[in-house]
């Protein structure tokens, strides 16, 4: 079996998208192809068809390939809670959360699970194409190492740089890279794309020409900027930017400080008579808007007291007495509420933050973590919605007798007595296309007959033809071995 890794020159280049790219021009040929990358940095997280998580980008990557997401795809998680600490995700399973110090000294035990993972997936694809993470440049981080030369050295796998000429600087990016990693990590490194070029491309070809002359490795193309690749979940915090999309009934969200599973929205951003804007910190939530979406959050107290520092409590209540609606999804679900306990700790110091007040709730705090696909059922519109959940913690009080869904005879979420108030642990309802628009219609949105799902597929076939046109892709898979 065959593998090829994409490393990148520097953080958010591209490799995600690349990757996805690539996993679907090798569907075309035919070929049993599986993605994989051995250790992400993300809150989107997705769950997967044997019952863990992986980050959002590895689940859009299976969906290239042609097959289901799966926890060896993706085996070692980070999911950060703070500025020095993550939670560790390993083959799926939470194992714990540790600062940025100690993990150092947990890596040489999680390169035998990344090995282990790789090597099942080797077992079930003719080619296996691999992103690292961040960049080989960061020597600093090089020992003990298992996101890129060091996976690359211990699966004996060949390398592929990427460099994003969009930020500028991409001729020292990768000579530079060349410079500072050791020589025989460089040894594996086999040529370089240029990334979201924008323009006509022979203004490159000097500094094309350069870099190959200069690092000795073969360059296969440079890849004009792909417009179309705002149509496809994105992964990485970086990518939300404040936005102000569409035209229509006005979704406003706030940017919270960690924010998690935020792909939840991307339908509504390409959803036809909805404007949804993305608001940043240090702007108020806007008054025009219909609907206001509290999203996910890795650390819900946090991002409470984030929001209050913000003044989007105030705007929150504000947008209430004018008539608008909410919807807290996850941890924007367990804010609206009351109360949220945390008598162990979970997420930093024990104890318990008032919540918002919107919802007549309560939510105590478990080391237990919900990981699991659902199927519900919608009570207002008796709607089916395709979800999953990502959680810590149990909500309940009196607006649950009002759920927000059914799931088997389960009642799901809460609303409150007039119903505008409306929160769920159910994370990716608005892939659902019935649902959405019947959730908006009762808005007083317009909605067409737009398919969410069959959009990202042709993406994603749009994705592999623009690699196909402008990269020598036939080379990059004969580098595989």
């Amino acid at each position: 079996m065959k593998s090829l890794m994409i490393q990148g020159a520097g953080s958010n280049v591209g490799k995600s998208l690349l990757v996805a790219g690539l996993c679907r021009a090798a569907l075309r040929r035919g070929l049993r192809v599986a993605p994989f990358k051995p250790q992400n940095m993300s809150n989107n997280a997705a769950v997967t068809a044997d019952g863990g998580e992986i980050g959002r980008a590895q689940a859009l990557q299976a969906l290239a390939s042609g097959r289901e997401a799966v926890t060896d795809m993706n085996p070692i998680l980070l999911k950060p809670e703070s500025e020095t600490g993550s939670q560790v995700i390993v083959q799926g399973q939470r194992l714990t959360t540790v600062k940025a110090r100690a993990y150092s000294s947990l890596k040489p035990q999680l390169l035998s699970a990344v090995l282990a993972s790789f090597n099942r997936l080797k077992g079930d694809a003719d080619l296996v194409i691999v992103e690292g993470a961040g960049s080989p440049a960061e020597v600093n981080l090089r020992r003990g190492d298992i996101a890129n030369m060091g996976f690359a050295q211990a699966a004996s796998v060949p390398v592929v740089l990427a460099g994003d000429i969009e930020r500028g600087g991409v001729i020292a990016q990768i000579v530079g890279t060349q410079a500072v990693i050791d020589p025989d990590d460089a040894a594996l490194i086999s040529g370089f794309v240029i990334n979201k070029f924008r323009g006509d491309p022979r203004l490159f070809d000097d500094g094309y020409r350069f870099i190959s002359e200069r690092t000795g490795w073969r360059g296969f193309g440079v890849l004009p900027y792909f417009p179309d690749a705002r149509k496809l979940p994105a992964e990485d915090v970086l990518d939300l930017r404040e936005s102000n999309l569409g035209e229509g009934l006005h979704i406003a969200v706030p940017i919270l400080s960690r924010i998690a599973n935020f792909d939840d929205l991307d339908p509504l951003a390409q959803e036809p008579g909805v404007r949804l804007s993305m608001i940043p910190a240090g702007r108020p939530l806007p008054g025009d808007c219909a609907l206001i979406i509290l999203p996910g959050s890795k650390s819900t107290s946090t991002d409470l007291a984030y929001l209050r520092a913000q003044g989007w409590d105030i705007d929150l209540r504000a947008h209430v007495r004018r008539g608008g609606a909410v919807l807290g999804i996850c941890g924007g679900y367990q804010m609206l509420g009351r109360a949220i306990h945390d008598p162990d700790g979970i997420e930093g110091t024990p104890g318990s933050v008032e919540g918002l007040g919107l919802l007549d709730l309560e939510t105590v705090m478990f080391p237990d973590k919900e990981v699991s696909r659902t199927q519900a059922r919608h009570a207002a519109s008796g709607t089916v919605i395709d979800a999953y959940e990502i959680h810590m913690g149990r909500t309940d009080g009196p607006d649950r007798k009002r759920p927000f869904a059914f799931v088997n005879d389960r009642a799901e979420g809460g609303t409150s007595p007039d119903g505008r108030i409306v929160g769920s642990y159910m994370h990716g309802m608005f892939v659902n296309d019935d649902f959405r628009r019947s959730f908006l219609s009762a808005l007083g949105a317009r909605t067409a007959s737009f398919a969410y799902g069959a959009s990202v597929d042709a993406t994603l076939d749009a994705l592999a033809e623009h690699m196909e046109t402008h990269l020598d892709v036939d080379a990059l898979f004969a580098l595989a071995r």
